[in-house]
């Protein structure tokens, strides 16, 4: 399957990749995200369109635009979002407030527009986290892991009540990915060395996986799956 795609936080690490694979594969992509030179050069000659997801007008206007400039809308994969680490007791609601307004209300704006112009056959894919699931414990802290416990969540909500208009909605929770998103924390060798030892496989994922995944979801070789979590992570949760 191909098609016309929308895949925000397109600028880098997962989302670069996934926008790039989806190409690759023949789909015709809009790229979404803040940095507009980004995006520009993933694109190439394609579309590419600056938008700041926790932007109510923005992203109704950028979904807009996406949806005229490819004719219709397939699939989007939310990749857009912003990593975390303050520690627990140095954390503040300022600090919810702005990994919230990207990570959750970004997700549920983009999906919310993105399926208001979907025809029946759409899909989805939300960007989780395994943060979600265990409640941090790598490097992203108490801010990031709600958010993706949130996204997890509202994306099976997504789910329920898109169902009856035939668009699919699934997420992907990655483990420890080895993009820019995460160079800080991964800059100390020991914290590395921790979260490559917490997986089976002893080492990190990287933004291609991830986006094959993402890919894969919006296909309709995943036709059967609907509200599923598609855990990506070397093996480190196993549940």
């Amino acid at each position: 399957m191909s098609g016309r795609a929308v895949v925000t936080g397109a600028g880098s690490g997962i989302g670069a990749a996934t926008a790039r694979l989806l190409m690759a594969e023949g789909w015709r992509v809009a790229c979404l995200d803040r940095d507009a030179a980004a995006i520009q050069a993933i694109a190439e000659d394609g579309l590419a369109i600056p938008v700041d997801v926790a932007n109510e007008v923005a992203v109704v206007a950028a979904m807009r635009a996406a949806y005229e400039a490819l004719g219709g809308l397939d699939a989007m994969a939310t990749c857009a979002g912003i990593y975390e680490t303050t520690p627990f007791f140095q954390s503040t609601a300022e600090t919810f407030r702005r990994v919230h307004d990207i990570n959750v209300i970004g997700t549920f704006l983009c999906i919310r527009e993105a399926a208001g112009l979907m025809q029946r056959g759409g899909r989805i894919c939300t960007v989780g986290s395994v943060a979600g699931l265990r409640g941090g414990g790598l490097a992203g802290n108490v801010s990031y892991a709600a958010s993706k416990g949130a996204v997890m969540t509202m994306t099976k909500s997504a789910a329920r009540e898109l169902a009856p208009l035939g668009i699919a909605v699934n997420t992907v929770a990655p483990g420890m990915i080895d993009t820019p998103f995460v160079t800080t924390p991964l800059s100390d060798p020991t914290i590395r060395a921790r979260i490559e030892g917490m997986t089976p496989l002893s080492r990190l994922g990287t933004a291609e996986e991830i986006a094959a995944v993402i890919t894969w979801l919006l296909s309709d070789r995943a036709s059967y799956l609907h509200g599923a979590t598609v855990v990506a992570d070397g093996g480190m949760v196993m549940y």
